[in-house]
This record gives structure tokens, sequence and C-alpha cells, in this order.
């Protein structure tokens, strides 16, 4: 098992929030996406079984046809849009923590949606009351997999520091839908994508949390490819390729089972996943490159039938789901997360009393 270390960081809040302007996967597609990814059985096929049930959005493509939209126009939205949802998902975590604003010492706000400056860390941490001396940080355009070493490094600074620090991912992908196409790729990544935000508070020992005990990564390059986010005159364009799932097959327990060895662990040894949901395809092949036992992917899929592939935010709320819904526990998890690059990321955690 892993034995406690001094100068730990731990995550002891969570929070997050999600626009209004929720849609039924089925009566998007009959209304909206039916037309404007030019219908047939195959793309309606593929829409319905992105295993998405319900969706979030701060553009609802039922009330508002945003595709023509200029990249311009879409980050002006952005603005709007990105704040009153960090500060939600922000003031709930720091809640949940107990921590004050005004005693965080870094804020660090992860998106590939979005971009304006002054942005989402300098507007949330004034409204919120964050210190003027806080330490803001900015993570952009990684894709999926940014929130692992969003909290890669927001440990490091909570270790090396002794002050909370705090994790936004926000990510309105909403705002990218592109103009008509029959394009399968596109009707994938219309099929997926939600809108949340996402934080969490990570402090130092001797709070009680999960300790944040390792990140690792691994990028093939060859497949760089195969999953793209390219900003155009018309907001960001997402590359998908169906061989995605082949690539993470082939990485997915390698990188796994070599984090775990580093610890002396096993695969049985773990006792909850929380897995970016990338899809009904990333996460079958996660459970079988891994061997995981049925139910072991649940959170991720709850998580992707309610609110969708919300790209970097999504990892966070499946930690949320998890340390809600399960009690403490001696035995670690591990958080995986994939993205451009094509990129694995994966972290491992464990459940630590105080002291």
């Amino acid at each position: 098992m892993i034995r406690p270390r001094a100068g730990t960081a731990r995550i002891t809040g969570c929070g997050s929030a999600v626009p209004g302007g929720g849609f039924e996967q089925g009566e998007v597609w009959d209304r909206f996406f039916a037309r404007h990814c030019g219908g047939g059985r195959a793309r309606e096929r593929v829409f319905r079984a992105a295993g998405v049930r319900r969706r979030h959005a701060v553009v609802n493509p039922l009330v508002e046809d945003v595709s023509g939209w200029s990249t311009g126009q879409r980050m002006r939205r952005y603005a709007a849009e990105a704040l009153p949802l960090g500060k939600e998902a922000v003031a709930a975590a720091l809640a949940d923590a107990g921590v004050a604003a005004e005693d965080v010492g870094l804020f660090a706000v992860v998106s590939c949606t979005g971009y304006g400056t002054p942005g989402v860390d300098i507007c949330v941490a004034a409204d919120l009351g964050m210190a003027p001396d806080v330490q803001r940080l900015v993570i952009g355009h990684m894709g999926c997999y940014a929130a692992l070493p969003g909290l890669g490094t927001v440990s490091d600074y909570v270790v090396a520091r002794r002050r909370p620090a705090v994790l936004l991912c926000l990510e309105l992908t909403s705002l990218h839908v592109q103009p008509s196409t029959g394009d399968m790729e596109q009707v994938v990544s219309h099929a997926l994508f939600g809108d949340a935000a996402a934080a969490v508070v990570v402090a130092p020992d001797p709070e009680p949390g999960q300790e944040i005990v390792d990140v690792v990564a691994l990028t093939d390059r060859g497949t760089a490819d195969h999953m793209t986010w390219e900003v155009t005159d018309l907001g960001f364009r997402m590359g998908l390729s169906p061989q995605v799932p082949e690539v993470l097959a082939r990485y997915v327990a390698p990188l796994v089972t070599d984090l775990l060895r580093r610890h002396g662990l096993e695969l049985p040894d773990v006792g909850a996943w929380a897995v970016h949901p990338g899809g009904p395809r990333i996460l079958d092949t996660v459970g079988e490159g891994l061997a995981l036992p049925a139910d072991a992917l649940d959170a991720s899929r709850r998580v992707l039938a309610e609110r969708g592939n919300c790209s970097s935010a999504t990892v966070l709320l499946v930690l949320e789901e998890l340390r809600a819904a399960a009690p403490r526990t001696d035995h670690p998890a591990v958080a995986l997360a994939f993205g451009p690059g094509l990129t694995l990321y994966a972290a491992l955690l464990r459940d630590t009393a105080a002291g």
C-alpha cells in the first residue's frame, strides 16, 4: 500500500456548474442536427449511439444557430457566459473545502474553447475576493486531458508553497458548432460535446482529502493527426479519427501499470476509476485494456449520459461523482484522460485522513 508522505497536496473540495439550456439528445437530432448534418440513417445511428442522453449548453441549437458566427463573435459570447459559470463552480469548491477565497495562493484556469484578456482567471479571482497577490495561471488549448497536467501543476505549487490552490476547468464547446456538413467526424463531435465548469481545491496536509500521489503522461507523436482542435475563422473545428480507440488500446495498460508499479501497486489494488468519457468506444477500450470489472466505469458512463463530453472539465466531473457516491477507502483511485497529441495522462490519488 502507499505510505503517507510529508509534504503532500490533497483535493479537499469539488464544485461544478452547467448552463441552464439543457437539451435531450434525440430531440436535438430531430429538430436541428438531422438537417444540419445532412440526415441519413448512418449519421443518425452514430449520433444516437454516442452514449449521451442529455447535455447542457450556453448555446442551445434548438434556440440559436451560431454555426455561421465568426471566431470573434464566439469569443465575445464566451467572455459573457464563462464568468458566471466559473464563479459558481469555484465558489462551490471553496465552500466544500472550507477555504476562504482570500487564502488561495494560486488560481489556475484550463480551457480550450475560449480566450480573452482580462480573462476568466482575472475576473473570477476579483469577483470572489481572492487576494490581489494571488498567482494566476491559464492553461489553454491542450484539450480533453488538460485537467490532469493542471492538477499536477497546482499540486506542485501546494507542496512547494504550503498554500491552497484552485484549479478550474471551463469549457463551452457549444460555441463551436461548425457549418453544415455531412462529414462523419463532425457528426461524432456534434453528438458528444457539452458545456460545464468544474473546480477543485487543492490544499497542503494536514487537511484530509485525496492525496495527489503522482501524475504521468505519454504522447504518441506519430498519431498527432488523429485528434486535432483547429482554430478557424468560424470557430474551433474538431478532427477526430475513428482510429483513436485503437491507439488508446495500445498504450493505456502500459501507462497505468507502470504508474502503479512505481508505487508498489497492481491493477487489483485500485478501488475507483475516473476515466474521461470521450465516448462509448473510448470507455469500452479502457475497460477491456485494463480488464476492469463491468461496473468500474459506471461513474464515467453516468457523466457522459447526463453531461456529455465536456472536454477538460469531464474528468473532474467524474471525480466529483465518485466523491459524492463512494465512501472513503484505503484503496487508491486512478484518473485517466486523453486528447490531442495523441496524448494520455494518468493520475494516482489516495484518500487520506487529517495529519
